[in-house]
């Protein structure tokens, strides 16, 4: 059993002859007394203190593993994140590579037909120059025939006329 105020308030002493004076025993219990209370209440507040402080302590623990798991997963959000866009800019450049070579391909094939079209172009103007020249020479042989036609016969009109006149 331990000494508390009240044991000390309550205890008794016996007395003898030329034994301790009884007020002054009485008084020095009682200032004990009052000082084991006034001890055991700031034990109790500091008891109840150190009770507050680990229970806030416990609480920022809580906290701080909260946070803790919070950055992490930042972290891997943060991560994933990253190599998403790494693997987007990656397809967007092959997309774009692809598409670019399409281009290029389709842009092959219309300078090859224009190509092709030049060519047909020019013989087709060679064919026409041939056809005009062709046409050309065919009127100017029948304009020289005319024009033989137009003399053979002006010849025979002449011809004819001094015949008549004569």
């Amino acid at each position: 059993m331990g000494i508390t105020p009240l044991v000390v308030r309550q205890k008794e002493f016996t007395t003898r002859f030329r034994g301790f004076d009884v007020q002054e025993v009485d008084i020095f219990l009682e200032e004990i007394s009052k000082e084991l209370e006034a001890q055991g209440r700031a034990i109790e507040d500091v008891k109840q203190g150190n009770r507050r402080l680990a229970l806030e302590n416990q609480g920022y623990r809580k906290r701080e593993d909260s946070m803790k798991t919070a950055m992490i997963q930042s972290q891997k959000v943060l991560d994933q994140m990253k190599e998403n866009a790494k693997k987007e800019a990656q397809l967007a450049l092959a997309n774009a590579g692809v598409e670019a070579e399409k281009i290029l391909n389709r842009a092959h094939k219309r300078l090859s037909q224009l190509h092709s079209d030049i060519i047909e172009l020019k013989r087709q103007r060679i064919q026409l120059e041939m056809q005009i020249s062709a046409v050309l020479e065919s009127h100017s042989k029948m304009l020289e025939m005319t024009k033989e036609e137009n003399k053979a016969a002006d010849e025979t009109d002449s011809t004819l006329k001094f015949i008549r006149q004569a």
